[in-house]
């Protein structure tokens, strides 16, 4: 009987809906493992059709070609390691969610989910069926089982397998990131450990699939919950992981053990993955945004330069008569900054011709908000028009406590293809500002160095389409907004909570009302970047037509 087992883990960033494509990096990572000598390689939970797919794969003629495409793949890996990859699989008129084994040419077994999440951004509930308790497989000698993903954050699962022969765990996961999200994983993944007695190793995909971002992270448990090795956080990687076989079993041999860096360098970096990955994935090599002076704008041209290269955004200014002289001169010195392309493009001639056309209609009326946001929706077209010309996708700008409110206008300032900061509230815009000013590192792609002035993020914001106009005319100041709306948004809480943590009730209850009235707005905002369990879209999905308020 061997001693030793060595298992490849492919930490890779899959495609949705690319099944050639996918397949490939699945036989040049399972190559890598048989040049190492690995008895197994592994590839994260649906890895072969990419993941979150969400209805595409319920689609008959997608999930009959990824199964195709899976047992293609075995025939191509015949001589050499078993091959571990995440794919659907069809037993009568039931679909599951598969992990399949692949040895000899064939699928030699596949394991079926049993635990189907059905919270946060997943519904699986409604896309597949359950599978039963299953047992381990076997690769040579050693008999291994693999919880697919929710599996292993219940005990049901994992304890079968041990009480059934396991002899070790192979979690194999599509688990996106969320601020905090890896103690969660660890803490789930420790106690299946304790219960189980084996060690454990959770295997994660990297990559950005819309507002979701895949960080990687994998890592391996021995019993006790020790941690054995971790690899590197949002970065494709393959690594060999050794196993020996002792009088008590098998145990993990220590591994590099890759350090996670702080909170707000991971939300960067998943604000970065997530718009490279949708830009890349969907075809985009350019990007532009309208670049107001303001803190917004300038940390999402930052963002986007540390994702595409500054040669590939274009920041455009679009003055008007109410744009303060700060705010020209700080749009130009953050462009200049990053070294991207810079435009200066005033609205004030085509805003007249658009104030001539009205006027018949307006006769009489007093001035409003009407015309502010003209303003908004002439530069939604300008750099609509820009986009359209030149074939670079438009970043929207509004930060989550803008997009939670409705202070943003929809045909606007909401126009264009994705929100890098729309999980990001206004607090921590500021915090990232400053963060990617003392910071750079090898994954961006743009200078380093003070790269937003300090002005842009001490000056009060302001969206300037009156005369001294700031934002705390209509709303209440962001650290009070900010703490708000964690509290109604983020927590699910009430007004008494609201007003329990010292907030005046009828300030809260203006917000909340805002919240509701603003909910189609987000039903046609652009996506962005997920960053926590409450970030709008799945996480949060909520009636358009709502009259009910909060009585508390």
């Amino acid at each position: 009987m061997s001693d030793h087992f060595r298992i490849t883990l492919a930490q890779l960033n899959p495609v949705v809906g690319d099944l050639a494509g996918n397949a490939a990096q699945a036989r040049a990572a399972w190559e890598a493992g048989r040049e190492a000598g690995a008895d197994l390689v592994a590839l994260p939970e649906m890895f072969i059709t990419g993941y979150n797919t969400q209805d595409l794969v319920m689609k008959p003629a997608f999930y009959t070609a990824a199964i195709e495409q899976v047992r293609q793949l075995a025939a191509d890996c015949a001589e050499g390691p078993a091959l571990a990859v995440g794919g659907p699989w069809v037993e009568g008129t039931e679909l599951y969610n598969a992990y399949h084994i692949l040895k000899g040419g064939r699928i030699s077994t596949s394991l079926l989910k049993h635990d189907l999440p059905n919270e946060t951004v997943f519904d699986e509930v409604r896309i597949f069926d359950a599978g039963p308790l299953g047992g381990p497989y076997a690769v040579g000698n050693t008999r291994i089982g693999s919880p697919i993903c929710e599996d292993a954050w219940h005990p049901e699962v994992p304890e079968t397998l041990a009480e059934t022969g396991a002899e070790f765990l192979l979690v194999p996961n599509g688990s996106p990131y969320y601020r905090g999200k890896h103690e969660t994983r660890l803490n789930h993944m420790v106690a299946r450990v304790v219960e189980t007695g084996l060690p454990l190793i959770y295997l994660n995909m990297v990559g950005g699939q819309d507002d979701q971002v895949f960080d990687g992270a994998t890592f391996g448990l021995n019993p006790g919950g020790a941690l054995a090795f971790q690899m590197p956080q949002f970065d494709a990687a393959i690594a060999h992981v050794d196993l020996e076989r002792g009088p008590e079993g098998w145990r993990i041999l220590p591994g590099e053990e890759h350090v996670h860096p702080s909170e707000y360098e991971q939300d960067y970096r998943a604000m970065v993955e997530a718009l490279r990955d949708y830009c890349g994935k969907t075809g985009f090599k350019k990007v532009l945004l309208g670049l107001s002076g303001g803190v917004d704008s300038a940390i999402v041209a930052t963002i986007a330069a540390d994702a595409l290269g500054p040669d590939n955004v274009r920041c455009v200014m679009l003055p008007s008569e109410y744009t303060s002289e700060d705010s020209l001169e700080d749009a130009k010195a953050v462009a200049t900054a990053l070294g991207c392309r810079y435009d200066f493009v005033p609205i004030s001639q085509g805003r007249a011709a658009i104030t001539e056309t009205l006027a018949p209609l307006f006769a009489g009326l007093a001035p409003d908000v009407t015309e502010e946001n003209i303003q908004s929706r002439l530069r939604g077209l300008l750099l609509m028009a820009l986009s359209n010309k030149f074939g670079e996708m438009l970043l929207t700008t509004g930060n989550k406590s803008e997009v939670a409110v409705g202070y943003a206008t929809i045909y606007g300032d909401m126009a264009g293809g994705y929100n890098p900061i729309k999980d990001l509230y206004k607090t921590r815009v500021f915090e990232a500002c400053r963060w990617r000013n003392a910071n750079h590192r090898p994954w961006m792609n743009g200078p380093a160095g003070e790269v937003i002035p300090p002005r842009v993020i001490s000056k009060p914001p302001s969206a300037e389409l009156r005369e001294d106009q700031k934002d705390s005319d209509s709303l209440p100041d962001y650290e009070d907004l900010d703490q708000m709306l964690e509290i109604l948004i983020d927590r699910d809480g009430s007004i008494g909570d609201c007003v329990a943590a010292g907030f005046d009730r009828a300030v809260a209850q203006k917000v909340e009302r805002l919240i509701y009235l603003s909910e189609y707005k987000r039903f046609q905002s652009a996506p962005g970047a997920r960053l926590t369990k409450k970030a709008f879209w799945l996480d949060r999905r909520y009636p358009i037509v709502n009259r009910w308020r909060d009585p508390s």
